[in-house]
């Protein structure tokens, strides 16, 4: 199992919106010298919508090699047909990925029925440890801790990628799924609280701008050390909260550029930060000490 600060990283890109080789490098780098405890590579940070399945497939395999077991890689293959879904996750297997994590249908609003059919499906096809990730403000679609619960039971399922925000969904996960089953917060804001509550880490955005300050959050909270989290946290809400003022992950490739680690590239139909945007974005990133 997979603790602490996990990132989900961004897929660097050239103006063209071609993939950033020398960028992502960088980055890896970047976040193993830092402590980041794993990468989430090509999930919705990482503009999985805007990647075919091809470069999909490449980009978790680039990931993989350039960490080179230096940390562990998650690669995002949830998609909203599950042969799709099976395809992309056989790749990240076939890449040597860690795990899989694999975020609920979208936009066509299966049932609770249906969620358990597709996960189901995916973990009896490819061999691999996978994450289910439930985000119904992006997918319209809302996996219930009773559903993960079942889905608990199938033994390559390991754990779930909470990004609802409602904190108490993790005493009931816990509660329902057992002690060995994972729970990470997919959002940056509730993430300290939602460790300090018995989560076993972040799957952050917040952590692409200022790893090292998230792995101490992260260490701190996963110890129980309320008084410590909550000041390391603190100076991160700037972030937390700026890095959504436009859609992930316009903000942070903005901020991912303003550090001089990715170049300014985002694919469509994603555009850059509003001008308007930058000087709050800035200010949050000195108040974390990332710049």
């Amino acid at each position: 199992m997979f603790k602490g600060s996990i990132v989900a990283l961004i897929t660097p890109m050239n103006e063209d919106g071609g993939v950033d080789d020398d960028a992502l490098a960088r980055l890896i780098d970047f976040h193993v010298d830092a402590g980041t405890a794993a990468i989430v590579a090509v999930g919705t940070t990482g503009e999985s919508a805007t990647l075919d399945e091809d470069e999909h497939c490449a980009a978790i395999a680039r990931t993989v090699e350039l960490a080179a077991g230096r940390l562990p890689v998650i690669g995002g293959t949830g998609a909203n047909s599950t042969t799709e879904a099976i395809r992309l996750t056989r790749c990240a297997r076939d890449a040597g990925a860690d795990a899989a994590l694999l975020v609920t249908p979208y936009y066509n609003k299966p049932t609770q029925a249906g969620l358990i059919a597709h996960h189901r499906a995916i973990a009896e096809a490819v061999e691999i440890p996978q994450i289910l990730y439930n985000v119904p403000g992006r997918t319209a679609c809302d996996m219930k801790p009773e559903t993960a619960a079942v889905l608990a039971e199938t033994p390559n399922i390991i754990g779930i990628k909470e990004a609802t925000g409602d904190l108490e969904r993790v005493e009931r996960l816990r509660t329902l799924c057992g002690a060995e089953f994972a729970l990470y917060s997919g959002d940056d804001a509730t993430g300290c609280e939602f460790m300090l509550r018995g989560g076993d880490g972040v799957i952050s955005v917040t952590s692409n701008v200022a790893p090292r300050q998230m792995a101490a959050m992260c260490a701190a909270a996963l110890a129980g050390d309320r008084e410590l989290a909550t000041a390391l946290d603190s100076p991160l809400r700037g972030l937390h909260r700026t890095l959504f003022l436009e859609s992930n992950p316009i903000p942070v490739k903005w901020a991912m550029y303003e550090m001089g680690l990715a170049r300014r590239g985002i694919r469509l139909p994603l555009t850059w930060l509003a001008e308007e945007f930058h000087a709050p974005v800035r200010q949050a990133m000195k108040d974390a000490q990332a710049i």
